[in-house]
């Protein structure tokens, strides 16, 4: 499969590898100079010079007087990762799963990612036999993963309702609503089209959650499994926020079936909203802790009330009305170990392992950061009590 695979997506299929989803900085470089340049500077073959950085500065709208040199901060935070770069190989493990890269390049690229601007993912590892479908056709169902009996049952009769529509319904292969969503689909589906579309926070090699491998086994062969990370890429907390991003640009609709006041489910009704997307919730309990966060969309505007597949076939028409409300507002809610972190110090603590220690480079190569970026983030995590030091290195401490 490599010997054909041209130069741009094999250095796409590298970058995807170098830097973290959502890298401001790494993806403006590749827009900039392109993904076979971005990759010759990353590594240290291609030296970047001042229009460069002038350009990269002004397409991502950060500040070049000199004081701060964001690029420098860019390639001491890929240098970890640059000698296990292998793209021949991760393009031969998809290969072997029958799977194939999708680039901007290739006619295949689903032209609503482009929405993302610079957040847009480098390439997407497919796993599935048929394309993904337009924007039009691709509706997001999810929600919490403890879902309730009510939850479920919604979701099965609103997932079902939309493939016979001719819907492909997306969500991201979690436990609760997200399988839900994806049985469903697979039960009413026919081979016209995917009948469902899981995006993953992790390489499409690995089955995650464990519990789900069945499922997802299942979607590989009848829908599709999508990431723009390459296989063996675990999942983390930072990775499953920026795979809402792509859940949402991808889709015409975005519905959320339960969700609690805090749920990552928010996250991808926020960044729908944000791209203009149609958004709807649907109501629950008033009594249900699982139904307070599509309460809360309902309240602030971000979503519409909706109840059955042809309501969302309803919202999913024209797209061209932005929702409203305060999508930033923040109320009381439970204090949880990574609020208030920077980017950085969550890619530390996600990196940290729970029962032995690990010593600061290996850090460096898991969460993608400079050694010096790692430590600064130890010290502070250590004074939030949330690392720990030992004679062997580090650990994340137990709460």
């Amino acid at each position: 499969m490599t010997a054909s695979v041209p130069e741009t997506s094999r250095a796409r299929a590298a970058l995807s590898r170098l830097f973290e989803p959502s890298d401001t900085v790494g993806l403006g470089l590749a827009a900039v100079v392109g993904p076979v340049d971005a990759l010759r500077i990353a590594r240290g073959d291609l030296t970047a010079g001042r229009e460069v950085r002038t350009s990269l500065y002004e397409l991502l709208g950060m500040d070049g007087d000199g004081r701060r040199d964001h690029l420098q901060e860019g390639l001491d935070r890929w240098a970890p990762r640059v000698p296990d770069l292998a793209p021949d190989r991760d393009l031969a493990t998809l290969g072997r799963l029958s799977g194939r890269l999708v680039t901007p390049e290739s006619g295949e690229w689903p032209a609503a990612l482009d929405d993302l601007q610079s957040a847009a993912p480098l390439c997407l590892w497919v796993r599935g036999v048929q394309a993904v479908p337009p924007l039009d056709r691709l509706a997001a169902v999810v929600g919490s993963r403890d879902s309730t009996s009510y939850g479920a049952t919604v979701t099965a009769d609103m997932a079902s309702g939309l493939v016979l529509r001719g819907y492909s319904v997306v969500s991201g292969g979690a436990y609760g609503i997200d399988a839900q969503a994806h049985r469903a689909a697979l039960a009413s589906g026919d081979d016209d089209q995917p009948p469902t579309v899981a995006i993953l926070a992790c390489g499409v090699d690995r089955y995650y959650p464990a519990g789900n491998e069945e499922l997802l086994r299942v979607i590989a062969s009848r829908g599709l499994l999508i990431s723009e990370v390459p296989p063996g890429s675990s999942p983390t907390r930072w990775r499953f926020l920026q795979r809402n991003r792509v859940i949402a640009a991808l889709s015409g609709v975005t519905i959320v079936v339960e969700a609690r006041w805090r749920s990552g489910a928010l996250n991808t009704a926020h960044h729908a909203a944000g791209l203009g997307r149609p958004v709807g919730a649907v109501p629950g309990s008033v009594h249900s802790a699982n139904s307070a966060g599509c309460h809360r969309l309902l309240r602030d505007g971000t979503a519409v009330c909706v109840t059955d597949a042809a309501d969302v076939a309803e919202l999913a028409g024209p797209i061209g009305s932005v929702p409203t409300g305060d999508r930033l507002r923040e109320a009381t809610a439970p204090v949880r170990d990574q609020d208030g972190l920077t980017i950085p110090d969550l890619l530390v603590l996600d990196a940290l392992p729970v029962r032995s220690s690990t010593t600061v480079d290996k850090l460096a190569v898991v969460a993608g950061l400079a050694p010096r970026e790692v430590l600064s983030g130890l010290a502070r995590l250590e004074l939030a009590g949330l690392a720990t030091r030992t004679s062997e290195g580090w650990l994340r401490q137990k709460g």
